[in-house]
């Protein structure tokens, strides 16, 4: 696995000595030894190494990592550059358009938007090749809660955005009367027409930043 070395180290640093993580860290390993694990051991902490603590405008989450090969690389939704871009994310790209009219990229990669401050965080970071949730309840949860606490104790304005039930149920530990918590269905699919699209997240993080003197996030998605 790979290692955290910014910022986000003195912030949840503690948790990597904590008993469930020493477990979980013997689970993933044997994991990557006996059978195909995405993404790989070294993107596993992606989302932090692009996105220092001290610079996260937005955070945006997501549940399991993709499980089909060569599509998971650290950040929730995005794909790498030359894989087929997964139906959520086409729902996002169209829900972009709708709303800022950006036009719909060739490609999944979302790693411009890490880069500016957009924390791309699954609340489980890796995942057994095409087993679904595979590595849910191993220690992850509680070690990405962590994160998600770390930020909400961040003493300025962040957006959270959160798609779907899984990620609605950490509101609770968001407390920061300072922050914005931006709530729509999943953009699956299956329940993007619930309400996922016209939701507007993009354009009302914008205006959440700007209002609060912080510079925007270029959502655009430039073609390879």
């Amino acid at each position: 696995m790979g290692t955290i070395n910014n910022d986000w180290l003195e912030a949840i640093g503690n948790e990597f000595r904590q008993p469930y993580y020493k477990e979980l860290y013997q689970f993933i390993k044997s994991e990557y030894m006996n059978y195909v694990v995405y993404p790989s051991s070294d993107d596993i902490f992606n989302a932090f190494h692009f996105t220092p603590l001290s610079e996260v405008k937005v955070v945006i989450l997501g549940q399991d990592p993709y499980h089909n090969e060569g599509q998971a690389h650290g950040l929730c939704f995005s794909v790498k550059p030359e894989v087929e871009i997964p139906p959520s994310l086409v729902n996002i790209y169209k829900e972009l358009q709708d709303d800022i009219g950006c036009l719909i990229p060739n490609h999944g990669h979302l790693e411009k938007w890490s880069k500016q401050g957009v924390l791309l965080l699954n609340t489980v970071l890796t995942v057994r090749a095409h087993q679904a949730n595979s590595h849910q309840g191993k220690g992850w949860e509680r070690f990405t809660d962590a994160v998600i606490q770390a930020v909400n104790q961040q003493d300025r304005p962040i957006v959270f955005i959160l798609w779907g039930r899984p990620a609605q149920l950490k509101r609770q530990m968001l407390t920061n009367p300072k922050h914005l918590i931006l709530e729509a269905p999943h953009p699956s699919p299956l329940s993007a027409y619930r309400g996922f699209f016209g939701s507007k997240p993009f354009s009302k993080a914008n205006h959440f930043l700007q209002n609060n003197s912080i510079s925007p996030i270029d959502w655009t998605i430039e073609n390879n």
